[in-house]
């Protein structure tokens, strides 16, 4: 599809790509194709997923001391995942909304990874709807050793393929998907540099999951198993939904919610991904094949397409481990906030994780 040059440049700061627009519109033209995997699917195996030992334990304290030397030798960076559209706190940028008096999600991630340190370096990734947001108040913070990226963006499509105007007739840009990261830390160079200066691991999680702190004993377990990738996981609840991790065709990976075939049984699989990982940065140096999918919105009450990929699904090509992780109480690792009232429903057990400072354990 031929866009007009003004647009052209108008979205070349954020990485759009006609060409992928084009095989988007192409998908929609084709028959409907499920989503759902096809090969051997089954639950991990018992040696795919580890439980983080319990604090005060002896395999906990030498867990601890390998993430200790690890940071303290400078290998360990911070991804924060804070891209998306900016709708879901009223358009106001989620990550600098207060959560804990004038804590915002922003300033308490980066108060967790200075405790670890003032030399670790931590790499936000925004998108278009968030990007200066978010380099303002780094500014205002006064963060140092923050840099921000931008992930890329697409258009949105109409069901029938063509452009979806908004109802001020312009085009619908969206951030296309937090399986973007590798590719946009790529680009940015910050990957190069961050290896440059003798980095190799990187921790990643969401910026409104306040539970998945910087913790060495994490770092740790993901350097004993000696894979290129670490996913937590969390015991489910009931109404959980989300990916999980199985194995397919004998490789374990996270499987995502809607990819599970119908007649498989998800409740087989005890646990699910928080989309908290720990990654060698010398293993995704490189592209992947990562599959985009398609999602429907409702954009000004008309039906819009828009086309996501995951960062999970690097655990398909890559060698991956999962690590079950608290999720109650102030050792819980899990603490999403999507929205208002899931914040106002976690505040007190916020406040616990960020006084608890597990650094100093």
């Amino acid at each position: 599809m031929k866009i007009d040059s003004a647009l052209a440049a108008r979205l070349a700061p954020w990485g759009f790509d006609n060409t992928q627009l084009d095989t988007f519109i192409t998908r929609l033209a084709q028959a409907a194709t499920s989503n759902a995997v096809t090969g051997e699917l089954t639950p991990p195996a018992p040696e795919d997923v580890r439980a983080l030992p319990e604090p005060g334990s002896e395999a906990h304290r030498r867990l601890v001391t390998l993430g200790k030397d690890a940071i303290a030798a400078k290998k360990v960076g911070v991804v924060i995942l804070a891209g998306g559209m900016a709708t879901r706190f009223g358009g106001v940028v989620k990550a600098v909304v207060p959560v804990l008096e004038d804590r915002t999600f922003l300033k308490l991630k980066l108060d967790d990874v200075r405790q670890a340190g003032p030399d670790v370096p931590v790499y936000v990734m925004s998108s278009f709807a968030t990007h200066e947001r978010l380099r303002q108040h780094v500014e205002e913070l006064g963060a140092k050793k923050v840099e921000v990226f931008a992930q890329f963006v697409s258009l949105r499509l109409t069901p029938q393929g063509e452009l979806f105007k908004e109802s001020d007739g312009d085009v619908s840009p969206y951030a296309s998907g937090h399986g973007d990261l590798t590719f946009a830390l790529r680009k940015s160079g910050l990957l190069a540099k961050f290896r440059a200066a003798g980095g190799t691991l990187l921790m990643m999680s969401n910026v409104d999951n306040l539970g998945a702190t910087l913790d060495p004993a994490v770092i740790g377990a993901h350097l004993e198993r000696g894979v290129a990738l670490s996913a937590e996981v969390v015991r489910k609840a009931k109404g959980d939904k989300g990916g999980a991790p199985a194995r397919l065709n004998g490789t374990p990976q996270i499987i995502e919610g809607f990819r599970f075939p119908a007649d498989f049984e998800q409740d087989s699989i005890p646990v699910f991904n928080t989309n908290t990982f720990v990654m060698d940065a010398a293993a995704i140096d490189r592209d992947f094949p990562l599959p985009f999918y398609k999602v429907e919105k409702k954009v000004d009450g008309a039906t819009a397409v828009q086309f996501e990929r995951l960062v999970g699904e690097l655990t398909a090509f890559l060698p991956s481990t999962f690590l079950e992780v608290p999720r109650e109480g102030a050792e819980s690792r899990f603490l999403p906030a999507k929205d208002p009232e899931e914040l106002a429903g976690r505040l007190s057990t916020i406040r616990l994780v960020a006084d608890s400072n597990r650094w100093s354990r």
